[in-house]
């Protein structure tokens, strides 16, 4: 607990920090005062919207697991699992390529076929997080342990990929990721050249079947909201009475990142323009950042309009896209399917521990969290 003491200290300093940056804060309100008049209102159009998500990490985290194990899975709104694979932080990346391609150099999985298209055949050349990874017959050398994350955002990209290509809609449909249309992790120019192909994909399926697709991302946090909620409150932008958006021009995300290729490098990085949106009536209501594609930026009219439609009804969180919502809890392992691969692990260590595989049962036994019950009511 802070004492009262230390508590005026810190109070003096932060007003004094307030007083020295508040020039900043009127360069933000100069920035955001243009940007007003430049608010558009949000039609509601009615289409479909789908959404992927890969399971987070934190979300399949097995209670038992002594080889800290990972499953790399993406679902979407409708329930549909796209992908699902366990790795660990050891497992070669010799066996990883193996996976997903053949003996001939075929992909046999959505990564692979983003692989192939990108030019690449393993993963090292993919990223360069995977670079320097250990290999069944080399010597195992240390890799950070963001790679699997980095694993997983490909797999992700790749289902996504593979959808554009290969599914067929039968209507007008909004794709939702979950996340900026952005990376940083793509080797040299792969990144731009995946947008490419998404942005063919997309013509392509238009030419067959005059369906049209918008691809659009959503990121659970943005720097820009963040440090410019209070200036655009200050001067009543995105206050309208009704479903709004308005264009992110380039100085608020220059301000936002201190790397400024995550907006400016569309050859490497960036796939989508970032765009504030209101989907509710109330001045108050809530205003998210999403990404529109570069190549769909004369559609935002209509992008938004068809993800109003999905967001007005969002639940558990109000105004909030419902497809995203419904694909998180989807892509959620927990209780009776968590309780299944735990059960899976704790057979291969029987099998593994012989004459020892008893101490297993025995730890199944045990309380996991013995401090968690300082929480439990009595």
């Amino acid at each position: 607990m802070i004492e009262p003491s230390s508590l005026a200290q810190i109070a003096q300093e932060v007003r004094s920090c307030v007083d020295l940056d508040q020039g900043i804060l009127d360069e933000m309100r100069d920035e955001v005062r243009p940007l007003r008049p430049e608010t558009r209102r949000i039609h509601p159009r009615s289409a479909t919207a789908i959404s992927l998500v890969g399971t987070d990490g934190g979300n399949n985290q097995l209670r038992f697991d002594p080889f800290m194990i990972h499953l790399i899975r993406v679902v979407d709104s409708s329930e549909n699992e796209l992908c699902l694979e366990a790795i660990t932080q050891n497992t070669p990346l010799d066996i990883l390529n193996a996976r997903h391609f053949a003996f001939d150099g075929q992909p046999k999985t959505a990564l692979g076929e983003m692989m192939a298209f990108l030019g690449v055949k393993r993963l090292q050349d993919l990223s360069p997080v995977f670079r320097g990874r250990s290999t069944v017959s080399g010597e195992p050398r240390e890799l950070a342990a963001s790679w699997v994350a980095v694993y997983r955002e490909m797999t992700e990209w790749a289902v996504l990929f593979s959808l554009l290509r290969k599914k067929d809609f039968g209507t007008d449909t909004v794709i939702v990721r979950d996340g900026f249309l952005r990376s940083k992790m793509f080797a040299e120019k792969l990144f731009g050249k995946l947008r490419d192909g998404m942005d063919a994909a997309i013509q392509d399926r238009y030419r067959k079947s005059r369906r049209r697709i918008y691809l659009v991302g959503i990121a659970k946090h943005s720097n820009v909201l963040q440090i410019y909620r209070l200036a655009l409150a200050l001067e009543g932008v995105m206050r309208n009475p009704y479903p709004c958006y308005l264009e992110v021009p380039p100085v608020m995300e220059e301000r936002a990142y201190i790397w400024d290729e995550y907006f400016k490098r569309t050859d490497k990085f960036v796939a989508g323009k970032m765009y504030l949106v209101k989907f509710g009536h109330s001045p108050y209501d809530p205003v998210w950042a999403i990404d529109l594609l570069i190549s769909q930026t004369e559609l935002a009219p209509t992008t938004l309009g068809y993800l109003l439609e999905d967001a007005k009804d969002g639940f558990p969180v109000r105004l909030y896209p419902q497809c995203l919502q419904r694909a998180h809890e989807s892509a959620a392992l927990v209780d009776f399917d968590m309780e299944i691969l735990e059960d899976q692990i704790r057979d291969a260590l029987r099998e593994s521990l012989a004459e020892k595989r008893t101490i297993v049962d025995e730890l199944a036994f045990q309380d996991r969290d013995p401090a968690s019950r300082r929480y439990r009511l009595t």
